[in-house]
């Protein structure tokens, strides 16, 4: 099983769409506190449908809360930051796939401890800024699965 973490999230509909996406994949949800929302929000409800039931989400406090509790093999950052693509990682059951807040990415200092070879970029025509959180969850996630037998 891979785990999807959200790092700080702010947008619900965003979260609820992973939602779904992990109820339908296998994989476990991690949300890293403070969220920009509560979890009865009625937009993250509508985007995650009837799906909430289905997926194992897990609140942590911080980071390192997640870390200790978790213990993943490997962690993989996904950053506009990445110089590494994201198609280059091998990922093995287990990995933690981390995301960072909509309107700010994941901090530096938390991309500067995981090292260069684990922040992952998506490619992006060169103007474009980055993609929406749950697409970008989406294509980390299947490819992680694929490599997997998706299994």
């Amino acid at each position: 099983m891979f785990h999807i973490v959200l790092y700080q999230p702010e947008i619900p509909p965003n979260t609820g769409n992973i939602i779904r996406l992990c109820a339908n994949t296998g994989m476990q949800l991690h949300l890293i506190e403070p969220l920009g929302f509560e979890m009865d929000d009625k937009r993250m409800k509508r985007a995650g449908l009837d799906y909430h039931e289905y997926a194992r989400v897990q609140i942590h406090a911080d980071l390192q809360g997640f870390i200790d509790k978790v213990k993943p093999k490997h962690i993989y950052a996904c950053s506009t930051r990445g110089q590494r693509n994201y198609a280059e990682a091998e990922f093995k059951p287990d990995d933690a796939l981390l995301f960072g807040p909509e309107t700010r990415g994941l901090p530096k200092a938390v991309l500067d401890e995981l090292g260069p070879q684990h922040v992952l970029r998506l490619p992006m025509k060169e103007e474009s800024r980055s993609l929406n959180l749950s697409n970008a969850v989406a294509i980390f996630a299947y490819e992680a699965w694929r490599q997997n037998g998706f299994r």
